[in-house]
């Protein structure tokens, strides 16, 4: 029965073109962290968020470059789940990075509902009570869930129409905002190394998508050289879109509009360009992304699940139960998604999210070094990329702990508990499982 559901799993997530995917990318980068974090970062980096954005990027790369080679020698709709089966092999370490990167992912999707139902709110004149704008996200969550039981090639057609408007939107606030913009009148604010490094650790959630286009690895023609195509393109062009628009809107507003204005920066921002017409046009840019993005890192989400479920490579509880099938899998990440949502603010969920990521990447990075004489990776890049994670993360974590401890708690029992449930699962359930199979 295992073989069947993953030569079905295989075969309904066929031929995605380099162009879907590296949309696929795009979208699972470009979404709420743009649109609802840019007031958070300016409150550390004040003026200098295009520096931010830019040391995320750097960061970013040497990270993808790990996942671009981990992808193109292990093809697989698991993706990272796959990586680390590889990297430590069948057993608690991996199947508790697993659980973990499963909830990251799950902490991400929450993130870009709320940022989609927060630029509902403000497109429609923001009188919406707080439940209200938690119901939008919910509904947003089911329907991007609906977008991908169609199948992976009709979400990379949605994220290429998405992720099309939203860059000409962009690309059209950028020019416009720099023409419109009083350079007599901009002052540098001041700056610390601390201040910009946990900027760029709240902004490195807008990076996480690259991790998103290794679950469609499998379904490449030649991932060995599409893949990190695709990867590199993705992060590349979305680099010069936050580039672009961080310095847009650091002219047009200052630190006290960003804080003021604090969850649709970019909304206020175009309102100066173009009256309520730039209002509409971002606002709907905004809306794309977020779905966009959403949608993204759901599909990646329940492929890890499915994908580890059916190779026995998960908990053993979660996956003869609640993960057994891809279409289940969806349905519990959707459901787990809406209740992170309706549970906890954006500006809280977002720094989780670049929490869990910093760490799972370090992690998984670390794990590649085991077996890049398989990969041929080079080793400085893998050891870079573990370093810098782990500083922004400290730094991060640091922030949070003094500004919002709720969120750092959280997370810490996230990390815990997923080693925890695959610990009891492997003492206790996997040889009953395995019996009954």
């Amino acid at each position: 029965m295992n073989s069947n559901l993953l030569k079905k799993s295989d075969d309904s997530s066929k031929h995605i073109s380099l162009f879907a995917a590296t949309a696929l990318g795009i979208g699972g980068m470009m979404g709420a962290g743009l649109f609802s974090l840019l007031g958070t970062a300016s409150a550390h980096a004040g003026t200098h968020i295009p520096l931010a954005f830019l040391l995320g990027a750097i960061a970013a790369s040497f990270s993808v470059y790990s996942y671009a080679k981990l992808g193109a020698t292990f093809p697989s709709s698991g993706g990272a789940a796959t990586f680390t089966v590889m990297s430590f092999g069948d057993g608690l370490i991996s199947g508790g990075l697993n659980v973990f990167q499963y909830i990251a992912y799950l902490i991400a999707a929450a993130l870009y509902a709320a940022g989609f139902s927060e630029y509902a709110n403000t497109m429609i004149g923001g009188n919406l009570s707080s439940f209200d704008v938690k119901i939008i996200g919910a509904v947003i969550v089911i329907l991007c869930a609906g977008i991908n039981l169609l199948g992976t090639d009709i979400v990379g057609r949605a994220e290429t129409l998405a992720i099309g408007f939203v860059t000409i939107a962009l690309l059209l606030f950028s020019a416009g905002g720099i023409h419109a913009a009083n350079f007599s009148h901009f002052e540098m604010s001041s700056w610390s190394i601390n201040g910009i490094a946990v900027a760029t650790g709240i902004l490195y959630i807008n990076y996480q998508g690259f991790g998103v286009v290794t679950n469609s690895s499998n379904a490449m023609q030649r991932p060995q050289r599409e893949l990190p195509l695709a990867m590199f393109t993705a992060l590349a062009l979305v680099t010069i879109a936050y580039i672009l628009v961080g310095t847009a809107s650091v002219l047009l507003l200052t630190p006290t509009q960003f804080a003021q204005f604090n969850g649709h920066v970019l909304a206020d921002a175009a309102r100066i360009i173009d009256g309520q017409l730039g209002l509409v046009v971002i606002g709907t840019s905004a809306l794309l992304a977020c779905a966009a993005a959403l949608n993204a890192t759901i599909f990646a989400a329940s492929n890890i699940a499915a994908d580890m479920a059916i190779k026995r490579s998960i908990s053993a509880m979660l996956g003869a139960t609640v993960l057994k099938t891809q279409t289940r899998a969806l349905s519990v990440s959707s459901i787990i998604v809406i209740a992170l949502v309706i549970a906890f603010p954006l500006d809280v969920v977002g720094k989780m999210a670049s929490l869990a990521f910093l760490l799972v990447y370090a992690a998984i990075t670390y794990g590649h070094i085991q077996v890049r004489h398989k990969t041929g990776a080079k080793l400085w890049p893998l050891r870079a990329a573990i370093i810098i994670n782990l500083s922004l993360f400290t730094t991060l974590f640091i922030n949070v702990v003094q500004s919002a401890p709720g969120s750092a708690i959280a997370l810490t029992v996230a990390l815990i508990g997923s080693f925890g449930l695959e610990g009891l699962s492997r003492k206790y359930l996997t040889g009953r499982l395995g019996s009954n199979s």
